[in-house]
């Protein structure tokens, strides 16, 4: 391998939690009873997608950033509770979104639509992804309640890790 990018990068849009709503989440993730070879996830990757928007070819990166660039509106995420998915996915799941974060990933799935991007079919289920490989795992006794207060978006590539390459609406 020579090192260079892919010719496309693996796009996605996110809420990406402030330092202290990251540590919240991790430090509750770390109560977790994992099973042996469960992939936790490492605290820089916490976060809960708006939309995957998957490879775009590295050169179109600034338009898809245009076209979904926009203010975000100011709302807080609370409760929520634990679960294990299918597959093994260990989540927190939000009880409830505000309507204001539903709006804004409803307005996301127009702009990218509007750009020529395809979006998900699949109804959107909010979740922050804690392991994987985590069939088996349980959750401490407590619910987990954030005071995530939303600022901004993320426009983020996955490649060898997450790299936020835009925040936005803030």
């Amino acid at each position: 391998m020579n090192g260079a990018p892919p010719a496309t990068a693996r796009l996605f849009l996110a809420l990406w939690p402030d330092p202290a709503t990251r540590q919240t989440l991790a430090a509750w993730r770390d109560r977790w009873a994992w099973p042996a070879g469960a992939a936790v996830v490492a605290d820089e990757r916490l976060h809960l997608t708006l939309h995957f928007i998957g490879p775009v070819a590295r050169d179109r990166i600034a338009a898809v950033q245009a076209a979904v660039e926009r203010p975000c509106p100011r709302f807080a995420i609370g409760g929520g509770h634990a679960t294990v998915w299918p597959k093994g996915l260990a989540l927190w799941v939000p009880d409830a979104l505000p309507p204001a974060a539903l709006a804004l990933q409803g307005a996301l799935g127009d702009a990218l639509r509007a750009a020529g991007l395809a979006v998900e079919d699949r109804p959107f289920r909010p979740h922050v992804t804690l392991a994987r490989k985590a069939a088996g795992a349980l959750p401490p006794a407590d619910a987990l309640v954030l005071d995530w207060r939303v600022r901004d978006i993320a426009l983020v590539e996955s490649h060898q890790g997450y790299r936020v390459l835009a925040r936005f609406g803030g």
